[in-house]
């Protein structure tokens, strides 16, 4: 194949394709990390390297070979954060459903699509909005997020905005803690969960925007958060938070994953 007078392969322009899309993978999990200056210097080194590889320039090739040998290593300690966030996130995903009902839907070429009362959820976080009062609810996907709610109060409850007002208010002794909704129930409420401490998070980042981050990086798991100190409401899916949102917007991003009853 003659592409711009270059005699490519197929073989090749598969490998020149999957390493850009590794690039590109690569640049989306740091761009918002302090981590993408570091990557941005290797990358310019090794291309660096291949450039003065090519010209047979064996005293600064050498030199740059070393140099990314040992970079290799730093690469590992100054990436640590990124590559276990992305391991997790790569995982959860994979995994959240067994191999043996990945082929039944793939035979099925069905798509199910859960049902959720996210009617009560959402009337619940806009009374929450306008009277500031903190909340954190967690909507379980294909991960049943087990380790999350036995660190909380079993409840197998119906879904009702009279409920989540209720755990939320803060003289009562479930409000300090998540709320985690499975299966169209309230399954538990005080849960404790992981807290991100990246630390060039917006400043406005309490804790539950951090820990609802945290869980959207680990799980596929849905998560809303109401802000104490003004009423914000904020939706963390994927492993990204989108900060202050309107109820619409989150009903938006809920009917992409669940049935809305």
């Amino acid at each position: 194949m003659n592409i711009f007078f270059l005699n490519i392969t197929i073989l090749e322009l598969i490998d020149i394709i999957v390493f850009s899309f590794i690039l590109y993978k690569i640049y989306i999990i740091l761009k918002d990390s302090v981590a993408i200056n570091v990557f941005t210097t290797i990358a310019l080194i090794y291309f660096l390297w291949i450039l003065v590889k090519t010209f047979k320039m064996e005293l600064l090739s050498g030199l740059l070979s070393q140099i990314i040998n040992i970079g290799l290593i730093a690469l590992i300690i100054v990436f640590q954060q990124e590559i276990r966030k992305a391991l997790i996130y790569t995982g959860s995903k994979f995994f959240s459903v067994s191999i043996p009902k990945r082929i039944e839907n793939l035979i099925k070429r069905k798509k199910e699509t859960p049902y959720l009362k996210a009617s009560e959820i959402l009337k619940s976080i806009s009374i929450l909005s306008k009277t500031k009062t903190g909340a954190l609810i967690v909507i379980a996907r294909k991960m049943k997020l087990d380790s999350y709610i036995d660190t909380g109060e079993k409840l197998y409850s119906e879904i009702t905005s009279s409920l989540l007002l209720s755990i939320f208010q803060k003289d009562t002794p479930l409000h300090d803690g998540a709320v985690i909704i499975r299966d169209n129930k309230i399954v538990a409420a005080r849960c404790i969960l992981p807290i991100n401490n990246t630390a060039n998070l917006p400043p406005h980042y309490g804790t539950r925007h951090r820990a609802a981050l945290a869980v959207a990086e680990q799980t596929d798991a849905i998560v809303i958060v109401v802000s104490e100190e003004n009423g914000a409401i904020s939706i963390a899916f994927e492993g990204n938070l989108f900060y202050n949102k309107s109820i619409q917007e989150v009903k938006s991003e809920i009917s992409k994953y669940f049935e809305i009853v």
